[in-house]
């Protein structure tokens, strides 16, 4: 029978290997997630144990595996507007706000798993134009961005089942902005050209993103080293334009990371403000 479980030792070894590939950190007791994750991949490439897996992914040689086990270990599940208040604040506050300035408002996406969260700003952006008309004359890019581009490939689709279009998704918007397609329902064109997707491991340069006035990077640094989320933070400050916003996750905190940020608040939630 296949052994799914990994010794003490061999999993430290794969937590350190999965931190230095892309920084994400496992906690002590996430075999459970090991085991989940990975399992597929054992009859997928005729592995018999766990074990083996770790230790071939681990060998440089073996980079279609490699790739599969980090993609595998990187994908988080995610749903449409999630929380709400940071999409509530996109249209009422933070585009409003840098339409002023007269230029074309770019937004980054930066971890944007299966697509969600990107295609949510773009109904956001076309909410807004609908109740402000001529206020984005000169547009609004959304660029999204993943470590795995397997998950890429399910975004650029823009096709979701019924559970996941169950998941935060209102039946207004499930009608205005979606159509029916062979899996379920896909987003309309319009919606997908605002948004253009791109490889990126968040701990790699972003110099050729350009510089952005808002990023979305919610619910991702708790999965980071606290050196590694001081790095990330900096490479944010340097893409952000002058008084760009970043907008973390509820439970995320810039406290003792980051000075490079000002906090502020609205009566429905918090984002932070370059410098």
């Amino acid at each position: 029978m296949p052994t799914k479980n990994l010794e003490p030792a061999q999993y430290q070894e794969f937590a350190q290997f999965l931190q230095q590939q892309c920084g994400i950190v496992l906690g002590e007791n996430k075999q459970y997630l090991v085991r989940s994750r990975l399992s597929p991949l054992m009859k997928q490439h005729n592995i018999e144990s766990m074990a083996e897996l770790v230790k071939q992914a681990m060998q440089p040689r073996n980079k279609a595996l490699r790739v599969d086990v980090i993609e595998a270990m990187t994908t988080n599940e995610t749903f449409w507007f999630r929380d709400n208040y940071p999409y509530e604040l996109l249209g009422s506050e933070l585009l409003p706000e840098m339409a002023k300035a007269g230029k074309r408002v770019r937004v980054w996406s930066s971890a944007c798993s299966s697509g969600q969260e990107p295609y949510s700003m773009a109904m956001i952006v076309n909410e807004t134009r609908l109740k402000r008309p001529g206020m984005l004359m000169n547009g609004v890019e959304i660029v999204a961005t993943d470590l795995s581009t397997q998950i890429l490939d399910q975004a650029k689709a823009a096709e979701y089942d019924e559970l996941a279009l169950t998941r935060g998704l209102s039946p207004e918007r499930r009608k205005q902005f979606f159509e029916p397609s062979p899996k379920g329902m896909r987003v309309k064109q319009d919606v997908r050209n605002m948004v253009s997707f791109r490889q990126l491991n968040l701990l790699d340069s972003y110099a050729l993103l350009g510089k952005f006035d808002i990023i979305f990077c919610r619910n991702v640094l708790i999965y980071f080293s606290a050196a590694d989320k001081g790095k990330i933070l900096r490479q944010f400050a340097a893409a952000l334009n002058p008084g760009g916003y970043l907008v973390l996750g509820a439970s995320e905190s810039l406290a003792g990371l980051s000075d490079a940020f000002e906090m502020v608040r609205y009566p429905s939630g918090i984002v932070h403000r370059k410098r």
